[in-house]
């Protein structure tokens, strides 16, 4: 699958807009749409309409529609046929809907208060993924379950969450580069993570670092052993201390980027 048209704009906000051949399902903005309140009949229809004007029936956006989840009319109409999602801009933090989307490939779920509590269910499929400037406030045990849930991840994007520091939000070079080689670490096929590539040579130094006897250094014993680490959540500050004690001051590691 070829998505060197999503990953041009580096992933930035806003650069989830529709463009030809999308879906556009358009909310009345007088109408919260949630499980309470149904989907409108002629948004059904105008959809269906854009499928036979040659669309692509397999891109849906629901972007910018004021909603607290994703409707159910609108799941059971086209979750067999989806194979790109547009979520962004919205209110959503129940993502559970999402396992009826058998065929996922791409969701795009940017500036919606989605937290490290807020779980994927199993999207085996998915190869992309965006959150940026949502509210994930640590890696554990988020990190940990995104693997379980979409193991396949080649393109993610975590801008803007406190989780991923960068300096969008006070954080320095070296607490960027622990979190990026963290995060490689787990997902063996990710080739992008938020603006940059993945290496060769980033992939073999976070593998030599975040290897298991590693984090059994980390943790004490006890606290639980590496169980405890990922299943419990952890500030990324408290973290990175301990991996900085381990390492002997931040002068003595070649990080690369």
């Amino acid at each position: 699958m070829d998505f060197s048209e999503i990953t041009e704009h580096s992933c930035e906000p806003g650069t989830s807009k529709n463009d030809d051949g999308v879906i556009s399902v358009d909310v009345s903005s007088e109408v919260l749409v949630d499980s309470i309140t149904e989907v409108p009949p002629d948004l059904i229809m105008n959809t269906d309409g854009n499928v036979e004007n040659g669309e692509d029936p397999t891109r849906l956006t629901l972007a910018y529609e004021r909603l607290y989840e994703i409707p159910r009319t609108i799941v059971e109409r086209f979750s067999d046929h989806v194979w790109h999602l547009d979520i962004s801009h919205n209110k959503i933090t129940n993502l559970d809907p999402l396992v009826h989307f058998k065929h996922l490939t791409s969701l795009i779920a940017d500036d919606n208060p989605i937290t490290e509590n807020c779980v994927l269910p199993p999207l085996p499929k998915l190869q992309l993924l965006w959150v940026n400037y949502c509210k994930i406030g640590s890696l554990y045990p988020w990190v940990a379950k995104l693997k379980e849930s979409c193991p396949n991840l080649q393109y993610l994007c975590l801008m803007g969450n406190p989780a991923a520091p960068s300096y969008l939000n006070g954080g320095n070079f070296y607490d960027y580069l622990q979190y990026r080689l963290f995060v490689i670490s787990q997902f063996p096929s990710l080739n992008h993570l938020d603006d940059r590539k993945v290496t060769e040579d980033q992939r073999a130094e976070a593998q030599r670092l975040y290897k298991r006897p590693f984090f059994e250094r980390i943790v004490k014993p006890s606290s639980g052993g590496i169980a405890q680490l990922i299943h419990t959540p952890v500030k990324w500050s408290s973290f990175q201390s301990k991996i900085t004690s381990l390492w002997g001051g931040k002068e003595e590691r070649n990080l690369l980027i």
